[in-house]
């Protein structure tokens, strides 16, 4: 009995109850957003990524069955070795263009080595893909950054045909 009255007392003291005012059903709920709308990352321009140039080592004089390699830097330079013996004067690097948000960081990623298939099913690798980057690439105050690349073809005396393969290249902003 004296915790019922005791109870009561408590609800006297806080007076007759008013309902809480009806909340404004429009406002935003922020604990639904799906992301920092104010982060740099939601203002910022779409990467886009335009090939210049396909890489391309032309033809390769191959003599012998022995193993070979044919070089080919992001600055154009070119050398053989082992049973290869020159690489076809069309020979080019790669080239690739940026566009996006003027002066931002952003991060590349090349494989550093694929497979190329021939059209008859033989395969070979391209190795040690490198590019003329820098340690870390910044987009100009056009929002452009042009680089090169190139690599390494590792082939055996027997290897004959056209190679083809698809170099995945990954872009987005630090």
């Amino acid at each position: 009995m004296g915790q019922t009255a005791a109870l009561l007392y408590l609800l006297s003291l806080l007076g007759p109850t008013v309902p809480a005012p009806a909340q404004d059903a429009g406002a935003p709920c922020r604990l639904c957003a799906t992301g920092d709308k104010n982060s740099p990352d939601a203002r910022a321009a779409p990467v886009h990524l335009d090939v210049q140039a396909r890489l391309d080592f032309d033809r390769l004089i191959v003599s012998g069955n022995g193993e070979g390699s044919a070089h080919l830097g992001p600055s154009g330079e070119r050398s053989v070795s082992g049973s290869v013996e020159a690489i076809g004067a069309r020979a080019m690097v790669g080239e690739v263009a940026i566009r996006g948000e003027p002066g931002r960081l952003i991060r590349i990623s090349l494989p550093s080595a694929i497979e190329l298939h021939g059209f008859t099913g033989g395969r070979i690798r391209l190795e040690s893909i490198r590019s003329d980057l820098p340690a870390t690439p910044r987009l100009d105050s056009a929002g452009r950054l042009t680089f090169r690349f190139g690599g390494v073809i590792r082939v055996t005396g027997d290897t004959d045909g056209q190679f083809r393969g698809d170099i995945p290249i990954d872009v987005d902003y630090f």
